[in-house]
């Protein structure tokens, strides 16, 4: 239950509109569910003690005042929001209503913090390491970047080691041979997470991308790739899921911090 919320139902009870009996039973009841229904969504705001982090919102498809009204809510259940794939138009809109939030315009991710606190305050470092085959697989990364920073990781970001120049990938190996996970963005054939995979200890997790001339299939043929890779510790996100990949190397370094 938000601040302004228990405020209304303490007011309530002071007045003597609601019985003690009955401002019991509606915090019981909040606490059952946990969820707020608004007029565009219902809001899971349970998320973070079953999953660990709050619920992330998918911006395409909502209007911008859908936007603002979910992250009012968020923020007032002193929650920290993240937005993915959020086009300038809803970027605009949801910056005017939170000056303190932060667009990321290549990620397509606006992230905004509870009330002031900064989001790259005491960030965990040398866990986690983003890469990608080649610059145009940036978007993809990014996004994982954004999600990881939302969770409290700073990746380390290697862009452009793919394997038509295999030099550049052994030159960057003592950047991830000690990391939790890695998260590698690749178009083309999706080769690059084998290679990887094949230098490294840690899970890598595959982000196939829809980089590439037709026969890639916008992102099919990476995909298939990287599923039928011989490296056994390469597992595979869907097609430009940036921040699914880095959802799950955050869970992975939350998880071997915990039992370190």
């Amino acid at each position: 239950m938000s601040d302004d919320s228990l405020s209304q139902l303490f007011e309530q009870v002071r007045q003597g509109s609601l019985s003690v009996e009955q401002a019991i039973s509606q915090l019981q009841d909040q606490e059952q569910h946990k969820s707020a229904i608004l007029p565009s969504a219902n809001i899971d705001l349970d998320r973070s003690s079953r999953c660990g982090y709050p619920e992330v919102i998918f911006c395409e498809g909502k209007t911008s005042t859908a936007l603002v009204e979910i992250f009012t809510l968020l923020l007032e259940s002193k929650q920290r929001c993240l937005g993915t794939r959020i086009s300038d138009e809803q970027a605009e809109t949801v910056l005017k209503q939170f000056p303190q939030a932060i667009y990321n315009q290549t990620a397509r991710t606006i992230r905004i913090p509870e009330k002031d606190a900064a989001f790259d305050e005491e960030l965990i470092a040398g866990e986690i390491a983003v890469l990608t085959a080649g610059t145009s697989d940036r978007p993809v990364a990014e996004e994982a970047i954004e999600t990881l920073i939302w969770m409290g990781y700073q990746p380390d970001f290697i862009l452009d080691v793919g394997v038509a120049g295999p030099h550049r990938l052994h030159e960057q190996l003592p950047r991830i041979q000690n990391v939790s996970a890695i998260v590698v963005a690749a178009g083309m054939e999706g080769a690059l997470p084998s290679v990887v995979g094949g230098w490294v200890s840690c899970p890598v997790i595959a982000v196939p991308t829809s980089v590439g001339y037709g026969a890639s299939l916008g992102g099919i043929a990476a995909l298939l790739g990287m599923l039928n890779s011989c490296a056994a510790n390469v597992t595979v996100v869907n097609i430009n899921a940036g921040f699914k990949a880095g959802f799950i190397a955050g869970l992975i370094a939350d998880q071997k911090r915990a039992t370190s």
